[in-house]
């Protein structure tokens, strides 16, 4: 099944290891506090214009980014980090700039002999503008 899409910027903004705090996990012993995940995200953004003008209104401001993604997650309880990886890129989404986001979810001790386990997805820019 191929999609119709454009070819993507091969710019790429990204931001590694954003430790998020929140409820997540099927087990009502996960549910009882908020544990630590790492999410490690990759905009797709065309750069060419913030590297000319080196003006913060032409790219992303990754900062304020993170305070939003923070802010949605942290806030928040998740059964899946499938559902919190897509409320990762909902607000990813929310920037005009970003044509398509990869995230990562890894949720370190999960499981017994391994150092993590985590999802990957990547979502695109509805062309529609959603």
């Amino acid at each position: 099944m191929t999609e119709d899409r454009t070819e993507l910027t091969t710019d790429r903004i990204f931001i590694r290891g954003l430790a998020i705090r929140c409820v997540i996990g099927v087990d009502e012993y996960e549910r009882r506090e908020k544990q630590d995940v790492l999410a490690h995200i990759t905009l797709h953004v065309d750069l060419r214009q913030a590297g000319r003008t080196d003006a913060l209104a032409d790219s992303v401001d990754y900062s304020s980014l993170k305070k939003q993604i923070l802010h949605a997650t942290e806030n928040s309880q998740f059964r899946l980090i499938e559902a919190l990886a897509q409320s990762i890129a909902d607000e990813c989404l929310k920037q005009e700039q970003v044509e398509c986001v990869r995230v990562v979810v890894e949720k370190p001790g999960a499981l017994r002999f391994a150092r993590t386990v985590g999802i990957e997805i990547v979502r695109h820019r509805d062309p529609a503008g959603g």
